[in-house]
């Protein structure tokens, strides 16, 4: 069987397209991967918000069109980068193990944030990074910043930020985790859903081609992962949505952590929720009801006007 895989151009795309390629040419029953680099409307126009041009589809779409047409048969995502609700006719075949979720400070100097002087710009496009460094230091300025990891460190070489925020898996996978100034825990900011998670995806009713992606995933990934995104599902959060959620598996019960912030740090709700790992759906969706309890409809409802 050959196989053809849709992705981005980015430096990062490539590196997990080739990652997942590796894994495939291992399987007997393939003969030949290719990839099959394309440019996406999110990867072109970096002047305006994600949300203003569509989300977080608009870095997934040409990939779909391409498994529409039949030019490709796979297309591998950051699952962070991937909408809550896909594409009718498209699945997940395969959550790969989850690399490293955390977000990361790398500063111009090489200090953390608290070292960082009084009302520094940092930059980040992420409402939801955004709310959490404005609750940890209230006196910096985050300032917008898109494009790809070397794009954004070269504006941070450059002078016009003090410090950036990265997702770590990114940079580690690129061999650039020197950079990384500090490591936030979770307890600091709460991560993305599915951050540092690389996803498979195909078209639902290619049944042999999920069988043969099926082994490559991760079971406990999966779990996690699926517990994260019910959380955006729930509270029908997009890529400009301040929310997070974590989750994490020990001995067959997961826990997952959720949080909805005001865009200036100030109200942040967070809720935690405890089961089966084998629930994993169920457990997010109820940490999500818990938040609109506290009143998260609302404060989603500000941040996107």
């Amino acid at each position: 069987m050959e196989i053809r895989i849709a992705t981005r151009k980015s430096e990062l795309a490539l590196w997990q397209a080739n990652h997942v390629a590796g894994m495939l040419d291992k399987l007997p029953q393939v003969s030949k991967v290719t990839l099959l680099p394309l440019s996406t409307r999110g990867d072109e126009i970096l002047d305006q918000s994600l949300q203003k041009m569509g989300g977080k589809a608009l870095f997934i779409k040409e990939l779909e069109v391409a498994m529409q047409t039949g030019e490709a048969d796979i297309a591998v995502h950051s699952m962070k980068d991937v909408p809550a609700e896909m594409l009718a006719g498209f699945c997940i075949a395969a959550f790969l193990e989850r690399a490293n979720p955390a977000d990361a400070l790398v500063s111009a100097t090489g200090c953390g944030l608290r070292a960082l002087p009084e009302g520094a710009i940092i930059g980040s496009s992420s409402l939801r990074r955004q709310a959490q460094l404005l609750a940890l230091r209230p006196d910096v300025a985050v300032k917008p910043l898109r494009g790809n990891v070397t794009t954004r460190l070269c504006k941070l070489d450059n002078g016009d930020y003090q410090a950036i925020v990265l997702a770590s898996a990114g940079l580690q996978r690129l061999g650039l985790e020197s950079r990384i100034s500090e490591e936030f825990a979770p307890q600091q900011m709460l991560p993305a859903a599915a951050q540092g998670v690389i996803g498979i995806e195909c078209a639902e009713t290619r049944h042999n081609l999920r069988d043969l992606l099926a082994p490559l995933g991760h079971a406990e990934t999966k779990m996690t992962t699926l517990a994260e995104r019910a959380v955006a599902l729930t509270l029908n959060a997009n890529c400009q949505s301040p929310v997070a959620s974590f989750a994490a598996i020990a001995e067959g019960i997961l826990t997952i952590d959720a949080l909805v912030a005001s865009t200036n740090g100030r109200r942040i709700l967070r809720e935690r929720a405890t089961g089966s790992a084998s629930e994993a759906e169920s457990i997010g969706t109820q940490v999500a009801q818990r938040l609109l309890e506290q009143g998260a409809a609302d404060i989603l409802d500000e941040a996107q006007s």
